[in-house]
């Protein structure tokens, strides 16, 4: 099946990906992977002045209502351009809010303007970036709280998500069955965020291995024009635009069996495109001051994150 944007989305894109080339964002993360979270959160305002949070909150609370086709675009953007920081957490607390009123009316005003950077944590997961977020959210069974703190930094392969566990305790905001239903649409949300975010980082590992192969000169020959690099360069290309279909589809019926379809077929994609990248490099692909580092060490924690590949397998098998 084939999905066309149409105008709007796709100057909406081509807008997202203006303010991010001219933002820096390899500074912007190499400075949030320290500790630093400065100009993570300038770049974040600017973010929700273009409206990315507010894709996420419905109308009622000053956001454009739920538009997932254009969340798609706005997360690929974002993982294209290795943007920091709990952005997906964030659109999905905006959907845990959305179903439980009497908590959503402090904090999704402020998310869809961008005022507001908050985390989640689900039954027990690690939460990203508590260190740096305005609030916590944690979901246990039927309960949600605002956490109170945040444990110690985990160590994970990307230096950029920091995570933590949460604090125990903290204030109870709403309990009850719908809160377990409100949870279950925000993780479905998250997965359907990170899926997008691992095409997008798929797509630039991509055109920057693309772009030293035809730099890069072995032989006396550059080593794009070798057949074992055109053939591995297009295994990475038919990966991501297998995926972008199922991403775009999942976007329009937002069912879980597509949701997971689309997280397995973009993290694997992605995945795929950083070996595929790490091997082209050579020697260089290790180095801590290229660039491609921060999205080599993207592919692999965002391709577990939100649904490892065997649970979004087992969703799709199990619908």
């Amino acid at each position: 099946m084939r999905f066309l944007l149409d105008a709007e989305q796709t100057e909406f894109g081509r807008t997202l990906d203006r303010l991010l080339t001219a933002a820096g964002t390899p500074g912007t993360v190499r400075a949030w992977s320290s500790g630093d979270h400065g100009p993570g959160r300038a770049l974040w305002t600017r973010l929700g002045e273009t409206g990315v949070f507010a894709l996420a909150v419905p109308e009622q609370y000053d956001g454009a209502g739920l538009l997932p086709v254009e969340l798609a675009v706005a997360y690929t953007e974002l993982g294209r351009h290795g943007v920091p920081g709990p952005v997906v957490e964030t659109a999905a607390v905006a959907r845990l809010l959305a179903g439980l009123p009497d908590a959503a009316k402090e904090w999704l005003p402020q998310i869809a303007a961008g005022d507001a950077l908050v985390s989640l944590g689900v039954d027990g997961s690690y939460v990203l970036d508590a260190d740096a977020a305005d609030a916590v959210f944690v979901v246990t069974g039927d309960e949600l709280r605002l956490a109170s703190g945040h444990g110690p930094l985990v160590p994970s392969a990307d230096p950029a998500r920091r995570l933590h566990s949460p604090a125990a305790g903290g204030t109870l905001i709403a309990r009850g069955p719908e809160v377990r239903e409100a949870a279950a649409r925000a993780a479905d949300l998250a997965t359907f965020l990170t899926a997008a975010q691992s095409l997008g980082v798929g797509l630039a590992l991509l055109h920057r291995t693309v772009e030293y192969a035809k730099q890069r000169a072995q032989f006396g020959t550059v080593i794009g024009s070798f057949q074992a690099v055109k053939h591995r360069l297009a295994d990475a290309l038919v990966g991501l635009e297998f995926a972008r279909p199922l991403l775009f589809g999942a976007a329009l019926s937002l069912a879980p069996e597509d949701i997971a379809a689309a997280k397995v077929t973009a993290g694997e994609a992605a995945y795929a495109a950083a070996r595929a990248a790490l091997q082209l490099h050579g020697a260089i692909g290790y180095t801590e001051e290229l660039d491609l580092s921060l999205w080599l060490r993207k592919a692999r924690p965002l391709r577990d994150a939100w649904g490892t590949p065997a649970a979004c397998r087992a969703k799709v098998l199990d619908a």
